[in-house]
């Protein structure tokens, strides 16, 4: 019997403004010893132990944007071998997340938040692999998908991807108040 695969579960969210036209993400400018260093990217991390995904991506949102998701839709997952900086196994859960509500942080213990024009984000500095699966998150036609982007050095070594139906929207669950 071989290794069982258990990789370290997150979320990674993409909130759009209402005009669907600008997108916030996070500049990872705070923390010298981040291996996301100068790189921008949604806004995610790992979900906890008791935690379903879709809790987890909107305590993740809340923590890191001061925002509480009102409206999201799966884009798609990921399986990323050896992407974590040990050479971890991740699978991710990519959310778009239409409605919210509350006070935008202007950063975050990660880094500044920015509002970026769609048409921008591929021009930004972002983690290599991330131009594979981001033209179809932008892409609000774009089926669900499921992708397995293995690393090997900081570096993707390929890209297969498979494509489902339409992303259907749904409420987030309410906050609970802590």
């Amino acid at each position: 019997m071989g290794d069982t695969f258990r990789p370290i579960m997150g979320t990674l969210g993409y909130v759009f403004s209402p005009s669907q036209k600008e997108i916030l993400l996070i500049h990872r400018n705070a923390r010298p010893g981040d291996s996301h260093l100068g790189k921008y990217n949604g806004l995610g991390g790992k979900v906890e132990r008791n935690e379903d995904v879709v809790s987890g991506m909107c305590r993740e949102i809340f923590e890191e944007s001061g925002l509480i998701c009102k409206q999201m839709s799966l884009a798609g997952t990921i399986s990323w071998p050896g992407f974590g900086t040990e050479g971890e196994d991740w699978f991710g859960f990519i959310f778009r997340i239409f409605a919210v509500e509350g006070s935008l942080l202007t950063a975050s213990k990660e880094g500044t938040l920015e509002w970026v024009a769609v048409e921008k984000v591929l021009s930004l500095p972002l983690w290599e692999g991330d131009r594979f699966f981001l033209p179809l998150v932008l892409d609000l036609n774009s089926a669900t998908f499921h992708g397995v982007l293995p690393y090997r050095d900081g570096l993707p070594v390929s890209w297969d991807c498979s494509y489902g139906g339409p992303s259907l929207a749904f409420a987030a669950p309410e906050r609970k108040s802590d």
